[in-house]
């Protein structure tokens, strides 16, 4: 089946463009005029003059996280503690079945508390949601959460309790655990929450399936997978039951957490890893990266620096990895001819992974295309040394929504005018991707290309933008959540782009993503998202 879209603005690439665009299945077989390309047994589709772009690709992202959502809590956004209290206790009335498996919660964040203390919350804010069973309630960047009374008594700790070896839980004045955890430590409290089934966790990835194609996205790489947290494969089993039974919109990658070198050669012996770079379910899955954990987070204040915050003098941050053990799973990895992407925050983190890289990387190309996820604080002299050394950033441009207001109080304002550093990054000739870490941001990629092109928050503050000298153009931020994402993945001769040869992964807009003042970026809406030449969202 031939299916000709004319009469639109096909985008091409930086400064070229086409009147149509012709599907012959799966993939597009010619683009250009309409009178050119146009073959008699196609069904023809006018597109009234609307802009056409490639589906989006998140680079990065939690894609059952994102389905989780759904039935859990929304406290994302929320003003003030008694707010997420009351929000809570709504949730539980209307799922009475929380109180047989406790009550999980994501997204607050005590900055954006505008309503009585602004503060992180602790056990005794939520013992007023419940004394009788767990509630672990996370925070936006998913690295520090808050738990009850009830979890610390169920996890056995008190007052003389060890500190934790891996990640750590914050102390009253008697030595109590207050309630808070960060990093690793987090892990603790969400283990008293039941496992979903695979039909929840189905459930779950379909929902958020749906929602990713409603807003364009026609490719995720995400990071649902950990092998010491999944041992007998539920969530690899779910998703290929996704591919094999369902009408499917969107392609999915891996990205697989281990935390030693064994767990990554046994992987790749007779695990997930053995199927890595395989194109998998008609090209619609495939196993990608090692993920691995360097740091935490800004709004958290663990995020790793080389130099003490500067609202909290003597705190750097928490290295979550020491250099040695990131050297040997880095090694491996190289070994194996595995992908390594690594989430790093603090420009302490940023530093001691690209050194780490550099290790394997020498002074060839960087073969695996290792990476660094969000790379948010950086100097000047770090980004030379990352696009020197061949390495790709794999970028969330909507965290200036809220980091904006934020970074210059933690890190002070020279190194935040060289942070996020999209502009630079792009201008350099490093390899850029764009995605949105979600559900810590919504999964909405016009949000990221609006804060990428403006460096505004999402009511358009500041005038000018925040550093904008680290703006980039609608085109290349367009190219960074397309092309760019896809050659994050190596698939960059396939699908990224509008051309012959390439998957008929397509969003036509509401409106012309080029031309409209860049303020209204953030509002524009898919009319209608082609995944594999079929119309899975809207119409036109």
């Amino acid at each position: 089946m031939k299916t000709l879209y004319y009469d639109a603005k096909v985008y091409l690439g930086e400064g070229r463009f086409a009147e149509a665009v012709l599907v012959n299945g799966s993939d597009i077989e010619a683009v250009g005029k309409a009178e050119e390309i146009s073959v008699s047994d196609a069904e023809r589709i006018d597109c009234g003059g609307r802009t056409i772009i490639p589906g989006f690709n998140d680079s990065h992202c939690h894609l059952l996280m994102v389905g989780a959502m759904v039935n859990r809590p929304r406290i994302s956004n929320i003003k003030s503690i008694d707010a997420m209290v009351e929000v809570c206790r709504q949730f539980i009335e209307e799922h009475p079945s929380v109180r047989n498996e406790g009550l999980h919660g994501f997204g607050w964040n005590q900055d954006l508390f505008t309503e009585g203390e602004k503060r992180i919350p602790t056990r005794h804010d939520l013992d007023r949601i419940s004394t009788e069973f767990p509630v672990v309630l996370e925070r936006t960047c998913g690295h520090i959460l808050t738990c009850n009374t009830k979890a610390i008594e169920m996890l056995g700790l008190d007052e003389n309790s060890p500190d934790l070896e891996d990640g750590s839980f914050w102390r009253e004045e008697n030595g109590y655990p207050s309630g808070v955890f960060a990093e690793n430590g987090c892990y603790l409290p969400i283990r008293l929450i039941p496992e979903l089934s695979e039909a929840q966790m189905k459930e779950n990835y379909l929902a958020a399936m749906r929602y990713a194609t409603s807003l364009g996205v026609t490719s995720v790489q995400s990071n649902d997978l950990s092998v010491n947290k999944d041992p007998n494969g539920i969530i690899s089993r779910v998703i290929d039951d996704v591919y094999e039974n369902e009408d499917t919109t969107l392609r999915y990658r891996y990205q697989i957490c281990c935390t030693t070198p064994e767990e990554i050669r046994e992987s790749a012996e007779n695990g997930m890893f053995s199927r890595y770079g395989q194109l998998l379910f008609g090209r619609q899955v495939t196993v990608g990266p090692l993920k691995l954990f360097k740091d935490g987070s800004l709004g958290a204040r663990t995020a790793l620096m080389r130099n003490e915050y500067a609202d909290d003098p003597r705190n750097f941050g928490m290295d979550c990895m020491a250099p040695e053990i990131m050297d040997s799973l880095v090694s491996v990895a190289d070994e194996l001819g595995i992908q390594v992407v690594t989430h790093v925050i603090g420009d302490g983190a940023v530093e001691g992974t690209v050194e780490s890289y550099e290790k394997v990387i020498g002074n060839g190309p960087n073969k695996n295309r290792d990476a660094l996820i969000h790379c948010q604080i950086t100097d000047m002299p770090l980004m030379e040394r990352i696009r020197r050394s061949d390495i790709h950033i794999f970028y969330q441009p909507i965290f200036l929504n809220y980091d904006l207001h934020v970074v210059a109080s933690r890190v002070g304002a020279e190194m935040a005018s060289t942070s996020y550093a999209f502009g630079t990054a792009i201008r350099n000739g490093s390899h850029v991707s764009f995605g949105t870490d979600s559900p810590v941001e919504d999964i909405d990629p016009f949000a990221g290309i609006f804060s990428a092109v403006t460096r505004k928050d999402l009511s358009c503050f500041p005038e000018g933008g925040f550093c904008p000298g680290e703006c980039v153009t609608v085109e290349q931020a367009v190219d960074a959540y397309t092309i760019g994402s896809a050659e994050a993945e190596f698939a960059e001769n396939w699908k990224g782009r509008i051309a012959p040869g390439y998957v008929a992964d397509m969003v036509i807009l509401d409106r012309d993503i080029f031309t409209v003042p860049h303020d209204e970026i953030k509002d524009i809406r898919p009319v209608c998202t082609i995944f594999d030449g079929k119309q899975v969202y809207g119409t036109i």
